[in-house]
């Protein structure tokens, strides 16, 4: 199963932690039954507890609880890149990854596997799920 590295602030949450992002229930729906998904984010680092906590303010407990079994914990120090592996079929979904990381992965020739996601842009989610393909 392809792995899916996802970031939290500006994929699930808009980027100044307002709210859920549109279609979110939906996009992590398709997202658990259809990859390998870890959490690549400031608010795991290693441990779930704190984006589960996190994210609870925002989502509704089901889907919390739904994230809790299914999404799985990276640890990285400096880079984000450093917890992915890059011996697997992967996709990172981050809305602003570091110039070091996307240059990490242009070397690699990964260039498809970051999706950039912008939740600005009308139904993104949405456009985000026809992007990946499990």
């Amino acid at each position: 199963m392809k792995k899916l590295y996802i970031d939290v602030d500006g994929v699930l949450l808009t980027a100044n932690e307002t709210r859920a992002a549109d279609y979110v229930s939906s996009f992590i729906d398709y997202i658990t039954s259809n990859f390998d998904c870890y959490w690549l984010t400031t608010h795991c680092n290693g441990d779930i507890t704190k984006v589960i906590n996190h994210l609870s303010e925002y989502l509704d407990q089901e889907i919390v609880e739904k994230l809790r079994g299914k999404i799985k914990p990276t640890f990285w120090k400096t880079l984000k890149t450093e917890a992915i592996d890059f011996s697997a079929d992967f996709y990172w979904l981050d809305d602003n990854p570091l110039r070091f990381e996307v240059d990490i992965i242009n070397a690699k020739s990964l260039n498809d596997s970051l999706i950039v996601v912008n939740l600005n842009r009308q139904d993104e989610l949405m456009h985000v799920m026809t992007q990946l393909k499990p």
